[in-house]
């Protein structure tokens, strides 16, 4: 058997033997700084990457290291307290890897969220943003021999972001007054910070928000059939000229982050609440 399945079963059956009799139909991604919807999700069972067989542990600020299982929304959900990156060292299958442990669990539906640097010279720090598509500039994660047991060897990316969840989205938001914005996410490798150079010309080329993950997570999540809602965090005004008074900072990406993590974390759990799904008992 290939090898990267028998890694991906090994850590399903962990997984699965702390859930109980739980039966998950949607994933949460959480990123930098916005772990903290973690404490709205009820009924808890913690799940640390450090005990999961063939996982990596996340070494990047802000994530905290967990599978968290509960209900959020009415809704079971199973939440990952951070992410794994490609600037940490990982190879993509290991970047990816949760995102096909939650299909083997039976994962429907995937909300990813990031905090982001922002080029859209009309957003602000603070702003949530839907992702409505994105531009790659990271390894695809599906290079390689195809697992075709998850997907087709060349999957479609037209609709890579779910149109009817982005839909739900907007009513959530206008039930709860809260301002929304679309844009085009930026996905690099990291883990430097953008050149004002480098800014300049990913804002020329459509982008609206300049991050570090969530592309390869989306990517594989559509290879495996999985429906996605994307949402970014504007952390920081992404620099376009050479001043070096306009440094960027990780500590306070994360800080901003912590600042909008509340309005997202009731967004989502609206948003949650809202998918029509049949629960199993």
């Amino acid at each position: 058997m290939d090898d990267r399945i028998l890694r991906i079963d090994n850590a399903t059956r962990h997984i699965r033997s702390k859930l109980s009799d739980r039966n998950p139909k949607i994933g949460i991604v959480l990123g930098s700084g916005l772990g903290s919807l973690a404490d709205k999700i009820k009924e808890q069972t913690v799940i640390p990457y450090k005990e999961i067989p063939n996982f990596p542990v996340s070494t990047a600020i802000g994530h905290k290291g967990n599978f968290i299982s509960g209900i959020l929304g009415g809704k079971q959900v199973l939440a990952m307290q951070g992410r794994f990156h490609y600037y940490e060292g990982y190879p993509m299958e290991t970047v990816t890897i949760a995102i096909r442990v939650m299909k083997r669990l039976g994962i429907e539906f995937l909300f990813v969220s990031n905090a982001a640097g922002a080029c859209n010279p009309s957003y602000k720090v603070g702003d949530l943003v839907i992702i409505s598509d994105h531009i790659s500039m990271m390894p695809n994660p599906l290079v390689g021999p195809n697992m075709a047991e998850f997907g087709p060897r060349f999957p479609d990316m037209t609709s890579a972001y779910d149109q009817e969840l982005q839909q739900l989205a907007l009513s959530a938001a206008d039930e709860m007054g809260l301002e929304l914005k679309k844009g085009i996410y930026f996905g690099s490798t990291g883990p430097t910070y953008e050149t004002p150079a480098e800014v300049r010309f990913y804002k020329s080329v459509g982008a609206d928000l300049l991050g570090m993950s969530t592309v390869p997570e989306v990517i594989v999540a559509r290879h495996c059939g999985i429906r996605v809602f994307g949402m970014s965090v504007v952390t920081n005004i992404s620099n376009t000229c050479n001043k070096a008074s306009i440094l960027n900072d990780g500590d306070d990406v994360v800080e901003q982050a912590n600042n909008a993590a509340r309005r997202m974390s009731e967004l989502f759990e609206k948003i949650i609440s809202k998918i029509a799904i049949a629960e199993t008992p």
